[in-house]
């Protein structure tokens, strides 16, 4: 588990980095547990482009990740550690007791013939997966739930974090990687341990046909478009944007325009908010 650098002798990987691919056991996906996987190119359900610059990524299948880790009591042993094209973090095949198999997020220490448990009585020890009331104080937790039996929707890229400051009443107070605290339901389930792959954040595509293969496609600049086509277009040679604020496309302001609804009801469970930015104001 670690990083690549070759040798620069070409331009695309002068400053490119590539994993080493050190922590993979398993080269081909457990055919059980995935599906295709149908491309969008950043299209709604009516074909319309809703995100701009995406499409022509490569081919792959999507590996079924138990994010909602509700085979409680049975022991699960590790017995193997996989690439998913699909998220920026490893996963981990598990085999239960009763023969069962499935794919987990891959945490920071967990190896090949490791038992993982989940539920209330689990221990606290890497990979396991408990309701927030069973576990202490200050411990760090990933794959968190907003809503009990939901499923995991919180902290779950590569090398992310939470730490579970307090318990009161029936809500626990998290911190999570960005910074911001927040309020959640002490029946939510969090599995113990960091995301794997910390050394996700020191990769670097190093030429454009890396992005490309991600789905990443080029990004024109609104300066370099034609007046009829961006705000910011038009003019001769490099010509400001002639205007108080950036705009998108589409005339709206883009610095400092606020676009968290108002009243949405998850904001009374945030005490502290992960930065303050232009117009905003400490919870």
């Amino acid at each position: 588990m670690g990083i690549k650098k070759p040798k620069p002798v070409t331009p695309g990987l002068r400053h490119a980095t590539f994993y080493d691919f050190e922590e993979i056991t398993k080269d081909e996906p457990e055919k059980s547990l995935v599906k295709p996987l149908k491309k969008h190119a950043g299209r709604n359900n009516q074909g319309k482009i809703t995100v701009r610059f995406r499409g022509g990524s490569a081919k792959r299948l999507y590996r079924i990740i138990d994010f909602k880790r509700d085979k409680d009591g049975i022991p699960a042993k590790v017995i193997a550690i996989e690439y998913d094209p699909n998220r920026s973090a490893r996963i981990a095949l598990l085999e239960y007791a009763d023969g069962e198999r499935r794919y987990i997020l891959w945490p920071e220490g967990l190896q090949v013939g490791d038992t993982v448990m989940s539920g209330p009585d689990a221990d606290i020890k890497v990979g396991n997966c408990l309701p927030l009331e069973k576990i202490p104080d200050g411990t760090i937790i990933h794959n968190i739930e907003l809503t009990p039996g939901k499923g995991g929707q919180l902290v779950r890229a590569a090398g992310t974090f939470a730490v579970l400051l307090a318990k009161e009443g029936k809500y626990a107070t998290v911190k999570m990687p960005s910074g911001e605290i927040r309020l959640i339901n002490i029946k939510c389930r969090a599995t113990i341990g960091r995301v794997g792959l910390a050394e996700h954040e020191l990769i670097k595509l190093g030429k454009a046909g890396r992005a490309r293969h991600l789905g990443r496609r080029p990004h024109v600049r609104g300066s370099a478009m034609n007046v009829d086509d961006h705000p910011h277009g038009g003019g001769e040679g490099k010509a400001p944007i002639g205007m108080p604020a950036p705009k998108s496309p589409w005339g709206w302001i883009t610095i400092g325009r606020k676009t968290r609804k108002p009243r949405r009801p998850s904001d009374k469970f945030i005490i502290k908010r992960r930065r303050i930015g232009y117009g905003d104001k400490m919870v």
